[in-house]
């Protein structure tokens, strides 16, 4: 259930130099997710930590919002002849007055590690399904507590560094602790996992927090720490431009291009205590 990383033999080129030797991948499988016995998505993820991935995939769509929502969640045995667990499917059963999700929403088909939403369909969406009100968050955070946090995370990022090809995710504290990290071949996938961690934790609504990614800032990322109530969002690379226009809608705070000293905000820069 944790195959993060497989190791692979590789013809190593070096100028005029060629060797076999051993390489550490990042492990990439399909994890079907199922609500009450229906599937709802498969995405293609980085195995571990899928409990959390599911719990907040369902915050992201809206279909769950605090702890008590969720009953349980389970792998499912059968998913190959001969009934072997795979451990790639889950099974979330929701608590009854709970409703399933919306038919129309039933993604039954490949989500790959790097998919987004976009357009103005997709803003109507998240507009009238987030929750939570992270206008009125009064977190402030000093420009040197968010230069301190991907140093934080990278040095946490167990994973990436044997192979080098893993995204990651990390909720903190406006002082810089760092409370949980995630680790994915998907961006998204990482999000989520911090996301339904927390939801886990009963945690949620999360006021007063950051959540730093290791990539570039983008809508669908803007979209999850909406829907999980997150006042800030920082990313090391960049935002697309539907990012920072759903940040300003939602009054979250959008950091871009965190490195070192330097960063841009594109969006809420009130509760940058300079």
């Amino acid at each position: 259930m944790g195959r993060l990383t497989t190791r692979r033999t590789v013809l190593r080129l070096d100028g005029d130099t060629s060797f076999e030797r051993p390489d550490t991948l990042a492990v990439e499988e399909p994890l079907e997710i199922r609500v009450n016995g229906v599937a709802l998505a498969v995405t293609m993820r980085t195995p571990g930590d899928d409990m959390d991935l599911a719990a907040g995939f369902l915050v992201s769509e809206g279909v769950v919002t605090q702890t008590d929502h969720v009953r349980s969640i389970r792998y499912c045995a059968g998913a190959v002849d001969g009934g072997a667990n795979t451990y790639n499917v889950l099974d979330v059963q929701l608590d009854d007055p709970v409703p399933p999700p919306d038919p129309s929403l039933t993604r039954s088909f490949y989500t790959t590690s790097s998919c987004g939403l976009c357009g103005k369909a997709a803003l109507d969406a998240v507009r009238t399904t987030a929750r939570w009100d992270v206008a009125q968050d009064p977190l402030t955070i000093s420009p040197a507590n968010l230069a301190m946090l991907p140093d934080r995370l990278r040095v946490a990022q167990k994973a990436f560094d044997r192979t080098g090809g893993l995204h990651a995710a990390g909720l903190f504290s406006p002082e810089g602790d760092l409370l949980c990290l995630r680790e994915d071949v998907g961006r998204h996938n990482a999000v989520d996992k911090v996301v339904g961690w927390a939801l886990r934790e009963d945690r949620l609504p999360l006021r007063k927090h950051v959540l730093l990614v290791s990539g570039r800032a983008s809508f669908e990322l803007t979209q999850k720490a909406w829907m999980a109530g997150l006042p800030l969002l920082a990313a090391v690379s960049a935002p697309s431009s539907l990012a920072a226009d759903l940040a300003a809608e939602a009054g979250m705070t959008l950091v871009g291009f965190l490195r070192g000293e330097t960063m841009n905000v594109y969006a809420g820069a009130h509760r940058i205590s300079v």
